[in-house]
């Protein structure tokens, strides 16, 4: 016997047919824009649509030398709510209160800064505040020959990206720098409500981070977000773009990956957070966003933030730059 389902728009199925059996989580894609989990205990089945909506993204490409390019996708100016709802699984008190926030027109990376892009710059720009290693992450080799200089750049602290944005200005003549908090959720999000741009949860077929149950310090971390199922640990980075699936506004990697500095120092809570331009010699910690490789889905969710030392180095942190939108390019 076989679970059969009909459906031609969300709500609905498409004919898809699960074995039956006492229990048990089956995943089929329609597409590459929706996949379907399912899951069935004894007679009761459960699922999970994920959605990628897609529109044509405008953007430039800034050509950076030695045939490495950055490409900026244009993310229309609106409103959203900050931060996540109480029933939000897996939230925190930090990400309270929701309030709405009003976001100019701006243009975004379209992918985390590249081993490639860093080192384009780096080592044809001279030092404007502080010296910076043109190859300093950890993960150098190859990535199932997609070419190591595709992996997000690692090991930069938020010192040295934003070293990095005032070279890349220098390089271009165009103004860069990190996004703001309120800029990279609302970039994030697309429009959308849910915990991930994908929807409700997230698997690690969309998404590079830990999909492994873990005990760590005697307390074990699920894998899982929600009703999504378990997944792989890749144990670390990926190319960007290797996983082909973007939110509405074009962009790729939001989730895990790479955390990406933003140029926020901490505050705690929404409330008391404002747009700054604090002086980069008195920031003390400093705001990433985005979730990587290492963590658990659930510090991958559009509104997840957490704080570092604005020298620290890691591995999992990386960034992605941002350029308020001009009337002409």
């Amino acid at each position: 016997m076989e679970w059969t389902g009909v459906a031609l728009k969300r709500g609905d199925w498409s004919g898809l047919k699960w074995p039956k059996k006492e229990g048990g989580t089956g995943v089929v894609r329609l597409g590459s824009n929706i996949e379907i989990i399912v899951s069935y205990p004894s007679r009761l089945m459960v699922r999970i649509t994920i959605c990628e909506k897609k529109q044509q993204a405008e953007y430039y490409i800034e050509d950076l030398g030695n045939n490495v390019e950055l490409a900026m996708v244009k993310i229309p100016g609106g409103k959203f709510l900050m931060g996540s709802p109480e029933n939000e699984l897996e939230r925190v008190s930090l990400e309270s209160p929701q309030h709405e926030v009003t976001v100019p027109e701006f243009y975004m990376g379209r992918y985390p800064i590249t081993q490639g892009q860093w080192k384009a710059v780096v080592e044809t720009t001279k030092k404007i505040e502080r010296d910076l290693n043109s190859d300093p992450s950890f993960f150098k080799d190859d990535y199932e020959n997609y070419g190591r200089w595709n992996r997000p750049v690692e090991q930069v602290s938020w010192l040295d990206a934003q070293e990095f944005c005032a070279r890349l200005s220098q390089k271009t003549g165009r103004d860069y720098r990190l996004p703001s908090e309120a800029e990279w959720e609302y970039a994030c999000r697309a429009g959308t409500t849910t915990p991930f741009h994908f929807g409700e949860t997230i698997t690690t077929d969309l998404a590079n981070y830990c999909g492994v149950d873990r005990d760590i310090d005697e307390i074990i971390y699920s894998g899982s977000y929600g009703r999504g199922p378990k997944g792989k640990y890749r144990e670390q980075t990926t190319p960007v773009g290797y996983f082909k699936t973007s939110n509405f506004f074009g962009l790729y990697d939001m989730h895990g990956n790479v955390l990406e500095w933003c140029k926020d120092e901490r505050q705690w809570h929404y409330i008391n957070r404002a747009p700054g331009n604090q002086n980069i010699a008195e920031v003390t910690t400093t705001v990433i966003r985005g979730g990587s490789w290492t963590d658990f889905p659930g510090n991958c969710r559009s509104a997840y933030h957490d704080i570092y030392n604005p020298d620290d180095l890691y591995n999992f942190i990386g960034f992605r730059v941002l350029r308020i939108s001009p009337r002409t390019l």
